[in-house]
């Protein structure tokens, strides 16, 4: 397929509509949208146009039997105005697992990438300057076939939509050790970034917030034992100096920004290892001591310093001294806007 994308722009911008130092975080969009048709065994029509909602059948499959999944992705913009994305080509690659995991087409990475500096590039005057902050970006796919019967559809829709993001924790932040549900099974959909995960996710996240934590800590599905990762984050310790987080299991997604911390850890002579943790292994670091720090790491929360944990009927505490966390907070954030040296070439930039 060919890689030319049309563009249709739109009339009059809405971003005057936009406060950037009060944004409602994921119901404010920016003007256009990309979107590609798969069809007769290709993707075809890759194009640009203004944001609009999507014409669809009630037969639509990826409603009846959950062929969707998305990615997640930040743009930012340094100190001369350019655009910058973060690692795109990692993100490509992991909608391409999802999308074999789930029996979907999979799509061009350099379409992809193509993609997300067009739209970028088009709506860069969506991007807040305020630190922190960022383009959100949610690139998705589903199943658009009108056609009621459990199989692999033949037909889906590709979208990139961009949303405008202010830091979702500012503080440190509470997880719940959850002990009875489970988000995730060896041999199951842990590892792609499935819709459907998520939606298994909301009741316990929900309970959570109504003890007063902020996120979900997901423990293994067969002994409520091992650790397995945050609701919308991968987890890092730090025990007695050294850097541990839960090894990809086939449960665990493949976080970008996990990736990223890892090498950047490595980079700067770290010690990280990936290795199966157990909850008992949190509680005793704890009281000897030892735990020295714990962040989670994601696209949309970047870094996000943990407070405590509660596990059953006790609170699993992490020291308030979180220095590398944070090093490793204001290098990312750094680097996205330019302000520190990429050295391990992890931005791309967009051409005005």
């Amino acid at each position: 397929m060919s890689n030319s994308i049309s563009i249709t722009k739109i009339n009059k911008s809405k971003i005057e509509t936009l406060d950037f130092d009060n944004i409602a975080l994921g119901r404010t969009f920016t003007d256009h949208m990309f979107i590609c048709d798969f069809q007769n065994g290709k993707w075809s029509n890759p194009r640009i146009k203004p944001m609009e909602l999507i014409p669809m059948h009630p037969a639509c499959m990826a409603l009846h039997y959950g062929q969707a999944l998305f990615e997640g992705m930040k743009a930012t913009i340094d100190s001369n105005g350019d655009p910058l994305l973060f690692r795109p080509d990692k993100n490509a690659e992991r909608l391409n697992f999802s999308a074999r995991r789930l029996g979907m087409p999979e799509f061009s990475v350099t379409l992809f990438v193509d993609a997300l500096k067009q739209l970028v590039g088009l709506d860069k005057q969506w991007i807040p300057p305020q630190k922190g902050s960022a383009l959100y970006l949610r690139p998705f796919m589903f199943a658009d076939e009108a056609f009621i019967g459990m199989r692999a559809a033949n037909s889906y829709k590709f979208i990139v939509m961009a949303s405008p993001s202010k830091p979702i924790y500012t503080d440190r932040i509470r997880l719940h050790a959850e002990t009875s549900f489970i988000r995730a099974a060896h041999g199951g959909t842990g590892e792609a970034k499935a819709a459907g995960n998520y939606a298994a996710a909301v009741l316990p996240t929900e309970i959570a917030k109504s003890k007063g934590f902020d996120q979900v800590l997901w423990l293994d599905a067969k002994e409520f034992k091992y650790i397995q990762e945050v609701g919308t984050m991968n987890i890092f310790f730090k025990i007695n100096g050294q850097f541990v987080t839960p090894s990809l299991d086939g449960s665990i997604l493949a976080g970008i920004t996990r990736m990223s911390v890892i090498d950047f850890l490595r980079h700067k002579n770290f010690e990280v290892v990936e290795r199966p943790i157990t909850i008992d292994e949190i509680v005793e670091a704890s009281k000897n001591g030892q735990l020295e720090e714990a962040f989670g790491t994601g696209t949309a929360v970047g870094i996000a310093m943990i407070q405590e944990i509660g596990y059953k009927d006790s609170v699993i505490h992490v020291s308030h001294n979180s220095p590398i966390g944070q090093l490793v907070l204001d290098t990312i954030n750094g680097v996205r806007i330019g302000k520190i040296t990429d050295e391990l070439n992890w931005m791309v930039k967009v051409e005005s």
